[in-house]
């Protein structure tokens, strides 16, 4: 059976990070979830054990830190923009623009829990 699914109005989750999750659908190798940073927010910094992501800007303004062992960058984002979160890579977010910056998130493994994220020092205070 295949599973369907509508954008759910409230969060179901808030992530470790600060963000407003909305459960969407899941399979074995992944899952796939709505991220929404509200109008002037700034997520904290973490990193994953165990799971990489892939992230499709839908809405808002912002920009992004990752940090892995051979770079660190600061990419800013809007609506069409895709970049990937690699495992072990130390990230923060933050909403620059002037309404919710949303996302798509799909993690490979599915996302396994609380315990997946660490805070890590970040990039804005």
């Amino acid at each position: 059976m295949t599973d369907v699914r509508m954008l759910p109005r409230d969060y179901t989750v808030l992530a470790p990070d600060g963000s407003e999750i909305r459960e969407l659908v899941a399979v074995e190798s992944g899952s796939m979830v709505h991220c929404t940073l509200p109008l002037g927010a700034t997520s904290s910094a973490v990193m994953h054990r165990t799971v990489e992501e892939v992230w499709y800007f839908l809405r808002g303004r912002g920009q992004v830190w990752r940090k892995s062992e051979s770079c660190e960058s600061v990419e800013d984002v809007a609506p069409g923009v895709s970049l990937t979160i690699e495992l072990g890579t130390h990230f923060q977010f933050r909403n620059t623009g002037d309404e919710d910056l949303s996302f798509i998130i799909v993690t490979m493994p599915p996302w396994p829990g609380e315990q997946e994220a660490v805070r890590v020092d970040g990039y804005w205070k």
